[in-house]
């Protein structure tokens, strides 16, 4: 049982007796009173702090370039094919188009929380009538009116309410925003993987060519006696491995592009295509990083969790503000009459306000204050986490690809050195001076390096698309600039 203090309900006509204008202005001067004695109190309402987290930030970065790097992070590579399918997947990405449909129910769902912070106004009419065996018991009545009701937020319950909806929205253009960033990279990834997959492709049928050759120059010396027969035998299962891999080639560019498709919206095979740059491209300068506070602003899942923060911290304050008294105002205006041409002609109002305060409720109030209070410690460590993991991601992509590059370098070595030792191998043995097996083991070596140097040139170009979006911040959709049409 909920006790309430309510103020008497007062009816009047429009020309009030002196009598109920009294009892009026008495009813405003308690309200008035209990609204000072409200004001004067302070319900404790909670407020993110930068210092609620335990987490220092870096001064800088390990490594800085000077190129800026643009809004839509992928034109930095200069492919305009590849723009035109970012933007293409931009727009008709199913993943994305939910996330875009959820960010405006969020919006919705905000708007309606804010509704309450305004009076409920409603019209209202009625209409009965009355039969009785007593003629003088017949009649009809008639009634209608407007109605509104406000309550007064006192400690903000109301605010904190609207405000933790709005933060959610927040949230959730955040959660778009980081998931057009997410699939701008996944995009551009398997656009590289692609470039690289058909580069594998021409590089396998090339070495196909060049071992089938040698199998055929095998083949005639084995006539004149000078080649023994397990060495045909073992240059055809080099030219049947790579036969295997002209394969497993093609296979790889198939699941690409269905990859590719379904990234776009459409159905496997459906895409009009058009085959990526036949090679993969030179990196562009390293960008500027910047410094890791100007991270924190950009980035939007960094915003999405601060957002959260700041909705727990409204969360809280509502839960609070739960806890102590409600006053609701409530205005009517009614016309009563017997008959509907007479039904305008005579009104009645009324004017009532209540106060609502909450004395037992078993422990609900202060148990949901625990909860909202455990769950906004719970989005403070997820901001910092947040952070953290951005600054890792930066730091991670810069490493990885200064790595990369000596690796990279490394294999192109291996690969001069390796053409040169199958080169003198190989006239040694047609000279009579070295076994085939050398010049075998030389070939296949050689073959390789060249194909791990391809896939080291893809790695490099992924490294750096992990350091693109790890600095990139949110940028304007089609969707957004446009809107949805279906």
């Amino acid at each position: 049982m909920i006790p309430a203090c309510a103020a008497p309900v007062l009816e009047y006509r429009l020309t009030p007796e002196p009598q109920r204008t009294e009892r009026m202005t008495g009813v405003c001067r308690s309200l008035l009173a209990i609204l000072f004695v409200c004001g004067s109190l302070s319900a404790c309402s909670p407020h993110f702090r930068a210092e609620d987290v335990p987490l220092t930030l870096p001064d800088d970065f390990s490594g800085a370039g000077i190129e800026k790097l643009p809004e839509r992070w992928w034109t930095a590579f200069g492919d305009s094919t590849l723009n035109a399918a970012v933007d293409s997947s931009l727009s008709a990405n199913f993943d994305l188009l939910t996330a875009w449909y959820r960010l405006q129910s969020a919006r919705a769902l905000a708007a309606r929380e804010s509704g309450d912070r305004f009076p409920d106004i409603d019209a209202f009419a009625d209409a009965e009538s009355r039969e009785s065996s007593e003629e003088s018991r017949e009649g009809k009545d008639f009634q209608a009116g407007l109605a509104a009701e406000y309550e007064i937020d006192l400690w903000g319950r109301v605010r904190s309410r609207a405000d933790a909806e709005r933060y959610r929205a927040g949230a959730s253009r955040a959660d778009y925003q980081a998931a057009a960033l997410s699939l701008s990279a996944e995009i551009v990834t398997t656009w590289y993987r692609l470039a690289e997959a058909y580069s594998q492709f021409a590089l396998v049928e090339e070495q196909i060519e060049t071992n089938e050759t040698v199998l055929t120059l095998l083949k005639n010396r084995f006539g004149t006696g000078q080649v023994r027969g397990v060495d045909i035998l073992r240059q055809k299962r080099l030219v049947a491995a790579r036969r295997e891999q002209r394969g497993y080639a093609l296979s790889r560019i198939a699941v690409l592009e269905n990859r590719l498709d379904a990234l776009t919206g459409r159905a496997p095979g459906s895409r009009e295509h058009r085959a990526p740059v036949a090679d993969l491209p030179e990196l562009p300068p390293l960008p500027e990083t910047g410094v890791p506070v100007d991270l924190v602003r950009r980035r939007p899942d960094i915003q999405r969790a601060f957002l959260m923060v700041r909705a727990a911290d409204s969360d809280l304050a509502a839960a609070m503000s739960d806890r102590y008294p409600r006053l609701t105002l409530s205005v009517s205006a009614a016309s009563l009459a017997n008959q509907a041409d007479k039904l305008f002609e005579e009104w009645v109002t009324s004017f009532a306000g209540n106060l609502l305060a909450p004395i037992f409720r078993g422990g609900e109030l202060q148990a949901e204050v625990d909860r909202t209070g455990a769950l906004r410690q719970q989005r403070v460590y997820e901001y910092g986490q947040a952070v953290l993991v951005a600054f890792h991601e930066v730091e991670d992509a810069l490493v990885l690809e200064r790595n990369q590059l000596r690796s990279l370098e490394s294999i192109g070595e291996q690969v001069d050195l390796s053409e040169q030792a199958y080169g003198r191998l190989r006239a040694e043995y047609f000279n009579g001076t070295s076994n085939y097996l050398d010049v075998l083991t030389a070939l296949d070596e050689v073959q390789r390096l060249r194909q791990d140097r391809l896939a080291a040139r893809l790695t490099l170009v992924e490294y750096r698309v992990s350091l693109y979006r790890a600095l990139a911040g949110s940028f304007e959709t089609p969707v957004e600039m446009g809107g949805v049409t279906q």
